[in-house]
């Protein structure tokens, strides 16, 4: 079930991840990804309750930090990022979206 935290800042960033991914950190070759608690460990939702935040930050023009399989999928779903927008690491895929 993927975790989202709404981070406010002078324009918010949502940072969401699969929760099997919490606290766990990918490398490969010179690039890593570290899937902090202190960042990413935010509420459970379902996937509806999920897009409905989702759709509504991307209104507002938030930044969007998005890992995990399941919570690309979602995103994808509803088209606030594409297939060219994720990129992998240890087949880990991860997108980073600022509008």
């Amino acid at each position: 079930m993927p975790l989202i935290k709404i981070i406010k800042t002078y324009r918010n960033v949502i940072a969401i991840c699969d929760e099997d991914l919490l606290g766990k950190r990918f490398e490969e070759g010179d690039f890593q990804l570290d899937v902090k608690e202190s960042f990413f460990k935010g509420e459970k939702k379902e996937e509806s309750e999920l897009i409905k935040i989702i759709q509504r930050m991307f209104a507002e023009d938030a930044t969007f930090n998005i890992v995990g399989e399941e919570s690309i999928k979602i995103a994808m779903k509803i088209g606030i990022i594409s297939e060219d927008d994720v990129q992998t690491i240890q087949g880990v895929p991860f997108a980073l979206k600022l509008l």
